[in-house]
């Protein structure tokens, strides 16, 4: 039987400019349960809040600027919901975890997901931990005394 020879070459450079995308770091967010819901190149603490309910604004669609954001969201849809505004109604249609349920995130167009200009992540829903509750995931919450 002849004899198998393998051979590998390991190459590198210390004068290699690094691209953009070896710089830019995925963040990879959780729900409550621990499963895996959300991944992108920001971070949510970053993007911009709702002034309505506080959920974090992820731009899906930009016709004028074009710079919308990358993300990949790990989510079921769920039935919309009317929600009661000061202005009015909002349909949401909502994602829920595809573990525990839970909601996580909402937009105002049919789905799938990224068919609007944004998607909705709910106040307190995702943690970057695997396992930890978020720290505002319970703040607008009134305690029951009784």
């Amino acid at each position: 039987m002849p004899k198998v020879v393998s051979r590998s070459a390991v190459s590198s450079s210390t004068d290699a400019q690094p691209t953009a995308s070896s710089i830019a770091a995925l963040r990879v967010y959780y729900c409550i349960c621990g499963e895996f819901i959300l991944v992108m190149d920001k971070s949510l603490a970053s993007l911009p809040r709702r002034k309505t309910d506080g959920a974090v604004v992820i731009r899906c669609q930009d016709a004028e600027l074009g710079k919308a954001r990358v993300f990949k969201l790990n989510a079921t849809p769920k039935e919309p919901v009317l929600v009661e505004r000061a202005n009015g109604y909002e349909r949401q249609y909502r994602f829920q975890c595809p573990r525990c349920t839970l909601p996580v995130a909402y937009q105002t167009t049919p789905p799938p997901v990224k068919s609007g200009p944004y998607l909705y992540v709910l106040k307190g829903a995702l943690s970057q931990i695997q396992g930890q509750v978020p720290t505002d995931a319970f703040v607008d919450e009134e305690l029951d005394r009784s």
